[in-house]
């Protein structure tokens, strides 16, 4: 080989590895971020990262783009391992032209995707772009649109993680939107479709580019974004660590690591005393959760949005389950809009990618108010209800305490599919709770009652002994067994030992028509 031309690979490559140059490295760390390179080291294990289409070029001619040497096109694709399992990755590279998408940089992207289906393995999305690039014009559109496609294309087939370590905005915040999960970093992460000064020429209204794109609404309030992260570094461990639960493809069991967190199962009494006596008072259902999966390794999803329903990835005896949960401390539980969207959203995702699901109930039913029937709480509760009918992996239900009318069968029960239904001793199922049922079953001998507070409690209470109690559902098949508390974990995971075989079989059909 002639020496003088590997010298001059070398000299190329080293070059294009800079990026932007110097410089424009020294900023994007004066903003705290880490360059493209820099967060794909965090991501991949030492020296498995093989790089694709480095010397990628636009052939964009106008605005003297002809002139303009754009290293890897802003956009670093390749593949390596995470825990030693294959994953493909797209890094922008905001130290050229600002991270621009354009033609090229869409090839270099959509070959990634298309590498990703081929082989069945994840891809990771790490956004810090300007946006499209519009000296190009349409084909920088075009260009957006075969990204989409194959986020499309992609899912459900292989899992998606979006990070946005900084700004996403106009239509490159869609292909985040199309993946399954959004991690975004606080501050230098950017997410809308329209931007503040828009926004102010059209509307009048002024807000922050933080305020309209930032963790803080995109966490707490729209629900948009799944995992909020401090840094890129943090941003990255939250990617790696999600993968650990998630199988490579939709083909694959998701990974079995007995070998973690090797606990003995045993009774755990401490669960005996969580539920309060008083029906009325709130408890953390996360202390069951924590209780319940292997070595108390509990990743929630959306920790911060719609938190009267708590979902998310633990393990048991080894294998990745998903949890869904009603939290009694926020809205007692309750599900409505945002609970229900979140809910089956997370319901889905498991069941396309083979995670069996295990479901804690503790819901006194719908959240009533005329805001909630406005905004089609109907339609919204109908996904929970599809979502979960629709799912063929194993489905575990334990009520522990509440479990009111049509919530009662929007978290699983027996009827919705659920192979597994157990109950604790402090579960109450029933249309209603003994309080609004006694209004209506016995409001004729409470008005006829000299002391009515004493007939109404009178009748609260039979009303509680006779069904707000496990055994009457129990007596008609409709749970598996009442089980102590301290029980749980030994239950499930004998449950998850035999459905791990699980078959099921459905009608042949293109897809189902969930109530979007």
């Amino acid at each position: 080989m002639n020496a003088e031309k590997l010298k001059q690979l070398q000299e190329k490559k080293a070059a294009y590895y800079l990026g932007g140059g110097e410089k424009r490295i020294e900023k994007q760390h004066s903003l705290g971020k880490l360059t493209a390179r820099e967060r794909l080291a965090f991501l991949f294990d030492p020296d498995t990262f093989q790089e694709s289409h480095l010397f990628m070029r636009h052939r964009c001619t106008h605005f003297g783009m002809d002139k303009k040497e754009m290293p890897g096109e802003g956009a670093i694709t390749g593949f390596g391992t995470v825990d030693g399992r294959p994953v493909y990755a797209i890094s922008q590279d905001f130290t050229v032209a600002g991270g621009s998408v354009g033609e090229a940089t869409a090839k270099k992207a959509c070959e990634a995707m298309d590498a990703a289906l081929k082989t069945g393995t994840p891809i990771v999305f790490i956004n810090d772009s300007g946006g499209a690039r519009i000296q190009e014009g349409v084909d920088s559109l075009s260009a957006y649109g075969g990204i989409f496609y194959r986020n499309v294309e992609l899912s459900g087939v292989v899992p998606q993680i979006s990070i946005i370590s900084g700004p996403c905005a106009g239509g490159a915040a869609y292909s985040p939107a199309l993946t399954d999960f959004i991690i975004q970093v606080r501050n230098t992460g950017q997410l809308y479709i329209t931007g503040p000064e828009v926004i102010k020429q059209v509307t009048g209204e002024e807000i922050s580019a933080a305020q309209l794109g930032g963790v803080e609404n995109h966490g707490f309030h729209s629900g948009v974004i799944h995992f909020i992260a401090e840094n890129d570094e943090d941003a990255i461990s939250i990617a790696r660590r999600l993968l650990s639960f998630l199988p490579g493809n939709n083909s694959e069991d998701p990974p079995f690591h007995p070998e973690l967190h090797p606990d003995v199962l045993m009774d755990d009494e401490s669960m005996n005393v969580i539920i309060p006596d008083d029906p009325r008072q709130a408890y953390d259902i996360r202390e069951i959760i924590l209780r319940t999966v292997d070595g108390q390794d509990f990743m929630e999803v959306q920790e911060h949005f719609a938190t009267n329903i708590v979902v998310g990835f633990g393990r048991l005896v080894g294998r990745t389950i998903g949890i869904i949960a009603n939290q009694p401390a926020q809205r007692a539980g309750s599900l409505d809009i945002n609970s229900s969207d979140k809910a089956a959203g997370f319901i889905r995702f498991c069941n396309a990618f083979n995670i069996p699901l295990l479901t804690f109930v503790d819901v006194p039913g719908f959240l009533p108010g005329v805001q909630q029937e406005y905004g089609g709480i109907i339609r919204h509760g109908a996904k929970m209800l599809f979502a979960y009918a629709a799912a063929t992996v194993p489905k575990m239900t334990v009520i522990v305490r509440k479990a009111y009318g049509g919530a009662y069968l929007a978290m699983c029960s027996r009827d919705m599919g659920a192979d597994v239904v157990c109950a604790w001793p402090s579960a109450e199922i029933a249309v209603m709770g003994a309080e609004g049922a006694v209004k209506i079953l016995y409001r004729r001998e409470i008005a006829a009652a000299e002391d009515q507070d004493a007939e109404r409690q009178k009748r609260i209470q039979e009303y509680r002994e006779t069904f707000a109690n496990p055994y009457v559902a129990a007596g008609r098949g409709y749970l598996d067994d009442v089980i102590e508390p301290a029980e749980t974990r030994p239950y499930l995971a004998a449950a998850l030992e035999i459905l791990k075989s699980k078959r099921e079989l459905r009608p042949q059909k293109k897809h189902g028509l969930i109530p979007l």
